[in-house]
């Protein structure tokens, strides 16, 4: 074996799982009895289990066990607590449900649910049974359940295709892959199908329609693959945890999981198609790296290239890909195999090696002898190798951590400028130590061509400080060496000293190139990650869209030398571009190749990457021929926009750690857009508060002003038409005008008074259980002179039950609702108040056959102050529904325009039915109130 610091645990993980386990210890533990179908034994395994836990000493309350009239599960329940069931009326029956509340009241240490897909009853706390075992579990309560392979929402519609049949309730995957426990409850097709022949699933009538449908061997046997499969997925994960919490390097060999190592030379394309059949074979998933090695780096432009469109291949095709940087190839493909539990590695075809240099394969071998390793052999026809060019760095094809700028550099005249200054060095270093040959002894001279060489090969690199060490050699022998100024050696042991001064430097220049190799990669990956802080410090002060847009486009610009374009929505989901002006940066400017690179921008690809949340544009598989990368940002509630970006250099879209890189910027991005968003949000909500209470106030101050003054006109105006001796026909006239106007007044201003005090909740609710039919025809009555001239018709059922409300309210509701029918309808016009039960709600709707609502107003009516007539005769200041609307939803209802059966307008408003108490009860709380 071999050191490996790299398996050393990441403190950051081991935090994040050790705070994981401290909120999971306050919580109960869950186990799942999980099977392929009904029939399989769940129920009774969890029973059994339960069972055991009892003899051993545990407190054990039942809290649902369904038996299905299954004999055998029956008598599992034998002496166990059984938590009595919740009894909920629903439409004329009475539901047995479990007991949310009087289970926590209780608090067992353990209890029993049965069917984790259950949905429960209206009017019960959760809609799902799986909602009451997560309350349960907060509580510190442990719960065992069951379910079956087809209520899992993942896989509901693959059943449905396999079976024909769709169930309706399902349970999210997350509950089940959070369980600290799942057991797979497991018996043969032909054995479940032994079972319900016996009776023992069903009954004989229902057992022979199964058998016929749902129960058929074929259909038992792919649901029996699909559970045993999730629960391998399960136990990989839970496996994968342990492994990280136990800090276990050594790989498991689990599951099959594969690591194609893609290599510089020809046929890397034929390996990761020949690792990605196999992997769909074997049914696993699958990595490809590329280990970039100092010599690798120096790899002509067009291999470089083409092992990054190997690697996008690879992507295409399934893989994780990674570029990783290290000495050896073979070492660092096993620490990622070890780090990611890849137990099998798989590489192509040794070529021709260097004698002295085992092939990876050995050496993987070597390094990994727990690892199967898999050779592929070549293609009938590779394609041929790249025609060498000069070895040298190419900073025009960055990969991996060397070298991520993408700036071109004169590489063939820095390269040959190194090795002339390392010939020039070698020769200066003999002109400077010829003077000092009289008091510097042989060994000492040598080390300063030594100190020349490592000089060398720090700053121009592995080929220069050969060429410099072969050199130095020479100018040691022909200046220095007895007889000097020849190349003869008289002495042997010269030669030993040659041989040692050539091998010293060659192997201080190997190391030396190799450390300025490394150094080179730790500075990238620390200007990358500076590059990330300061981008996020940045971003976490922007307060507008704008300033996101300079700082986002800054950060591009410094970290991957593009032009770039930031694209928000507008309220209609449509991308805009944004002004020119804006957006530009520290380090643009509105300049003519940034004129050119907005005219190059598509809004077209740009929308199609927002709506569908997937990159596109330049290096992906949708519109590659465009030069611009388009990037969705993806916050966690929504795409909150479109990077546009134009790189300096297309090549390095193709790198993986570009690609992680600039994802990491947009999710930065997208993150700080969401967070400006509800920013703006929160300070209008903050602006319409403060704007309602004030005029809340207002209103009530008015309203109470005005109250006084104009009850004396509705007396005063009485008085005058009573007076005597009695006044004139048109002076009576005018005295009903001003009264009828009076009143119309007051009931305005009392509708200001109510709506103000709604608002503020000082109105106090006298809620009582009554019919509905009294406050219909109290509001008919309340209605009625302004109801001449209609045709008004209620149909309301004879059995609608009790409903608790308050008469005053409620009645001030159907009042508005009826009036507005009968101030917008012409006279003659039918408007009919009806009530249907639905579900636990019951429906009262009120409509007619009049014009109808304004289109596209159906919610803005319910706004205060807004009227279905902008512009009207029609008495009223648009205050009635926004009335109705909050005595409705402090009722726990809610209200709404509905289509009218007759054409009209309509409304529907739904309250809750409850559960009205016995006939004592209620005659007591009659006494009481």
């Amino acid at each position: 074996m071999f050191p490996n610091e790299s398996q050393r645990p990441d403190p950051d993980a081991l935090l994040a799982q050790v705070q994981a386990q401290e909120r999971k210890a306050a919580r109960g533990k869950l186990r799942i009895y999980f099977g392929a179908s009904a029939g399989v034994g769940k129920t009774y395994a969890m029973l059994a289990a339960a069972r055991k836990q009892k003899a051993e000493g545990q407190v054990v309350l039942v809290g649902v066990v369904e038996t299905h009239g299954r004999g055998e599960t029956a008598a599992m329940l034998g002496d166990l607590d059984v938590l009595p069931p919740k009894r909920i009326d629903y439409r004329g029956k009475t539901l047995a449900e479990f007991d949310l509340d009087g289970a926590l009241a209780r608090r067992p240490p353990l209890i029993l649910m049965d069917e984790l897909a259950h949905s429960n009853a209206p009017g019960s706390r959760h809609p799902k049974r799986w909602q009451d075992i997560e309350e349960l579990l907060d509580a510190g309560i442990d719960v065992l359940t069951t379910v079956n392979v087809q209520h899992l929402e993942s896989l509901n519609d693959v059943v449905g295709g396999i079976t024909g049949i769709r169930v309706g309730e399902t349970v999210p995957d997350t509950v089940f892959d959070q369980a600290d426990e799942v057991v797979l409850v497991d018996i043969p097709a032909d054995e479940l199908l032994a079972r319900l022949k016996s009776g023992k699933v069903y009954q004989e009538q229902q057992a022979e329609r199964a058998s016929k449908n749902f129960f058929r061997k074929g259909n038992l046997i792919a649901l029996r693959e699909l559970a045993l499969r999730r629960t391998a997925d399960r136990v990989e994960d839970d496996v994968r945890a342990y492994r990280v919490e136990q800090s276990i390097a050594d790989i498991w060999k689990t599951g099959a999981a594969l690591l194609a190592c893609v290599g510089p030379r020809p046929g890397g394309e034929h390996t990761v198609r020949s690792t990605a059949r196999l992997a769909g074979q074997l049914g696993t998933g699958w990595h490809a790296i590329y280990v970039e090695t100092p010599s690798l780096h120096r790899l002509p432009a067009a291999r470089r290239e083409q092992i990054l469109k190997t690697l996008k291949l690879a992507e295409s095709l399934g893989a994780t890909t990674a570029v990783i940087s290290g000495r050896d190839i073979a070492l660092a493909a096993v620490e990622y195999a070890r780090g990611h539990n890849l137990s099998k590695i798989v590489v192509g075809r040794a070529h021709s090696t260097w004698p002295l240099r085992p092939p990876h394969i050995k050496r993987l071998a070597l390094y990994a002898p727990d690892l199967d390793l898999i050779e592929i052999g070549r293609a009938s026809k590779e394609p041929e190798a790249a025609s060498p060019a000069p070895i040298g760095r190419d900073d025009d094809v960055p990969t991996g951590d060397a070298d991520d700028t993408g700036v071109k550099t004169p590489w063939l005249r820095s390269r040959a400028a190194g090795y002339l200054i390392a010939a020039v060095a070698s020769v200066s270093t003999a002109l400077v130590a010829t003077p000092l040959a009289v008091w510097l002894d042989l060994a000492n001279i040598a080390m300063l061509f030594l100190l020349m060489v490592v000089l060398v090969a720090v700053r121009f690199g592995r080929g220069p400080s050969v060429l410099g060490t072969c050199v130095s050699v020479a100018c040691f022998d022909f200046f220095f060496v007895p007889p000097r100024f020849t190349f003869a050696v008289t002495d042997f042991q010269y030669v030993i000293t040659f041989v040692v001064m050539l091998a010293v430097g060659l192997i201080t220049g190997h190391l030396t190139a190799g450390l300025r190799f490394e150094a080179r990669i730790a500075s990238q990956r620390e200007k990358r990650s500076r590059a990330l802080y300061e981008f996020a410090r940045e971003l976490s002060g922007a307060l507008q869209t704008e300033q996101i847009f300079d700082t986002t486009q800054a950060a591009i610009q410094r970290a991957f030398h593009a032009r770039s374009t930031l694209m928000v929505p507008d309220d209609g989901g449509r991308l805009r571009m944004p002004p020119p002006g804006n957006g530009r940066g520290a380090v643009q400017t509105v300049d003519a190749a940034y004129i050119e690179h907005r005219s190059a921008l598509d809004i077209g690809i740009a929308q199609w990457s927002f709506d569908h949340a997937e990159s596109a544009g330049l290096g992906t598989g949708t519109l590659p021929a465009s030069r611009i990368f388009y990037l969705p940002l993806e916050a966690p509630m929504r795409t909150r926009g479109v990077l546009a970006i134009e790189p300096a250099n297309a090549r390095w879209i193709l790198i993986p750690e570009q690609r992680q890189q600039l994802d990491t910027f947009a999710a930065l991005a997208a993150i700080a857009l969401e967070r400006v968003h509800y920013i703006e949000v929160a300070q209008n909500a903050l602006v319409n508060m403060e704007s309602e209470r004030l005029r809340n106030s207002l209103l009530a101050a008015l309203s109470h002003d005005l109250r006084t003054p104009l009850t004396s006109l509705v007396g005063l105006s009485e008085s005058l038409a009573g007076s005597k001796p009695g006044l004139a026909p048109s002076q009576l006239d005018m005295a009903a005008a001003l009264h009828d106007e009076a009143l119309r007044m007051s009931a305005l201003v009392s509708n200001l008074l109510d709506m103000a005090r709604i608002q503020s909740g000082e109105v106090k609710f006298n809620l009582q259980w009554q019919p509905l039919e009294e406050v219909v025809g109290s509001a008919l009555r309340a209605s009625a002179s302004l109801l001449k001239g209609h045709v008004v018709r209620t149909r309301l059922p004879s059995d609608l039950p009790l409903l608790r409300y308050d008469a005053v309210l409620i009645e001030r509701v159907l009042s508005n609702l009826v009036e507005n029918a009968g101030k917008y309808t012409p006279p003659g016009s039918q408007i009919v108040i009806a009530a249907e039960l639905h579900g636990a709600w019951i429906n009262i709707l009120v409509y007619d056959d009049g014009p109808g609502l304004p289109p596209g107003r159906e919610e803005a009516i319910f706004e205060k102050f807004t009227r279905g007539e902008r512009e009207s005769a029609k008495p009223g200041v648009g205050l009635g529904l926004a009335i109705c609307r909050a005595i409705v939803e402090a009722h726990g209802g809610r209200i709404a325009a509905a289509p009218s059966p007759l054409g009209g307008a309509g409304f529907a408003i739904s309250l809750p039915l409850g559960t009205p108490p016995d006939m004592p009860e209620m005659q007591e709380l009659e006494q009481d109130n």
